[in-house]
């Protein structure tokens, strides 16, 4: 649908109104703007590059600030548009601001808080919008807001988590890439010079290396541009349905990151579930937006088919006991929290005992990788060294060879 910016008046005060309006024409966009008394100075359809809105996306970081700061000033009894206005002049992150300038813009003109976020699904998602309708239909933005935050702000620590846990592995694999391929190219043809002057068969695994020497100087321009190309054409593979859905299948099955993976899509599911059901957002709509934020292929696909089941009149845990990628653990938890009628606490407990296990493997994880990373580095290097002074260990069998 076409997009509108305009300038108006409100007949009854004469304050000017600078917003966006959505219309299928800009005739349409006059007259619900005549429907809410205001009078047009000038409108014009805004042009911009299609499926982009206005915004784009913005660090988690930036998200969670907002949203704390947004609670305490609305608890604090501020207006919507006065803390909107306060919010954006204080934002350093550009993005942040237009977006949050926009969301002002668009309440000050009558839309609703959430109706003027959904606007920017970029940054904020559908379990954004959602609790914070539901928090503007129940009169509880504020402390919505402040669970929203809450929620923001334990997914942001985790992703910190893995991130940490990540980085050493694969900084130190760069470097022993960078430092094998600078010994194939600069360092083993130095080796190889001198010990062609020899004129004698040299030691298999010498060989081997000089040749895998030579064969990468001389392909070198067309090894990276390929590794570079493999990389990409890797990622742009998982962004596809097919791709996905194998990565996602393939991840849950791997030894140790695969059971990080899935507890940590568990961790989201069941925090996702209980912020959610806790704000009073309807359960089937719930399901809805938890399936689109799991993070994993297989356990939407659960999580969709529990709905038609939830929905056909099952509970909630007999409906996700038909999928194995839910453990028994946590459909037990959800039949007692049932029970009790107490199913968000217990959904929330869930989310912290995950996430206190996730981080516990983790730093398990790190110091188990820590000495496998030194033993790797050391035997590449090592295993290159050796065999480029195997010659020499052997020097009298090159130089006097058997019966010669």
């Amino acid at each position: 649908m076409p997009s509108f910016t305009y300038v108006a008046r409100e007949s009854s005060s004469g304050r000017e109104i600078r917003s966006t309006l959505d219309a299928q024409t800009e005739q349409a966009a006059i007259v619900s703007l005549l429907n809410r008394n205001l009078l047009v100075v000038s409108i014009q359809e805004k042009v911009g590059k299609k499926g982009k809105t206005a915004g784009g996306k913005v660090a988690l970081a930036d998200l969670v600030v907002f949203t704390r700061q947004l609670a305490t000033m609305i608890d604090a009894g501020l207006a919507m548009v006065q803390s909107l206005q306060a919010l954006a002049e204080q934002t350093t992150n550009k993005v942040m601001r237009d977006t949050i300038k926009d969301v002002c813009a668009r309440v000050e003109g009558g839309d609703s808080f959430s109706e003027a976020l959904k606007k920017h699904p970029k940054v904020f998602i559908k379990l954004y919008v959602a609790m914070v309708g539901a928090g503007e239909r129940g009169g509880l933005l504020a402390e919505i807001l402040a669970r929203l935050a809450t929620y923001l702000e334990n997914t942001a620590r985790l992703r910190k988590k893995v991130k940490s846990a990540m980085m050493y592995p694969a900084a130190v694999t760069t470097i022993a890439i960078g430092i094998t391929i600078f010994l194939l190219i600069k360092v083993v043809p130095v080796f190889a010079e001198v010990y062609r002057g020899f004129g004698s068969k040299l030691p298999g695994p010498t060989q081997a290396l000089i040749d895998l020497s030579n064969f990468v100087k001389s392909y070198i321009l067309y090894i990276l541009p390929a590794m570079v190309g493999l990389v990409y054409g890797w990622l742009a593979y998982i962004k596809t349905k097919t791709g996905r859905a194998f990565w996602d299948r393939t991840r849950l099955r791997m030894p140790i990151f695969g059971v990080i993976a899935h507890k940590i899509c568990l961790a989201r599911f069941t925090r996702t579930f209980a912020s959610l059901i806790r704000s009073g957002v309807p359960i089937l709509e719930v399901l809805g937006i938890v399936s689109n934020t799991v993070g994993n292929v297989i356990m939407e696909k659960a999580v969709r088919t529990a709905a038609g089941d939830i929905e056909r009149g099952e509970s909630i845990s007999t409906a996700l006991a038909k999928h194995p990628i839910f453990p028994s653990m946590i459909i037990r938890m959800i039949t007692a929290g049932e029970q009790t009628g107490k199913i968000e606490q217990m959904l929330e407990r869930i989310s912290d005992f995950l996430d206190e296990e996730v981080e516990t493997t983790l730093s398990g994880l790190t110091s188990l990788i820590e000495p496998l990373l030194i033993v790797f580095l050391g035997f590449t290097v090592g295993g290159i060294a050796i065999c480029m002074f195997l010659p020499i260990f052997k020097m009298s069998e090159i130089i006097n060879p058997p019966g010669r």
